[in-house]
């Protein structure tokens, strides 16, 4: 399985709180957060940046598309 992350520039005030926390997930670019890598297996941790980034900016989706992050 794989899941796809997915952060909305708009949104995003590069906290940094997703890439403190996921590192090899997540990276700052300049003013915004970006997935280092679209596609990733399944981690937890990207749940957990979803779940903390303050603005509601990343997303995680399963491999059938559905949304399942930030959990509520």
């Amino acid at each position: 399985m794989s899941w796809q992350l997915r952060v909305d520039g708009a949104r995003c005030i590069g906290s940094g709180m997703c890439a403190g926390a996921a590192p090899d997930l997540f990276a700052l670019d300049d003013e915004h957060a970006r997935p280092v890598h679209e596609r990733i297996p399944d981690d937890d941790r990207a749940l957990e940046a979803a779940d903390i980034c303050p603005m509601v900016a990343i997303t995680v989706h399963d491999a059938q598309g559905r949304e399942i992050g930030p959990r509520d």
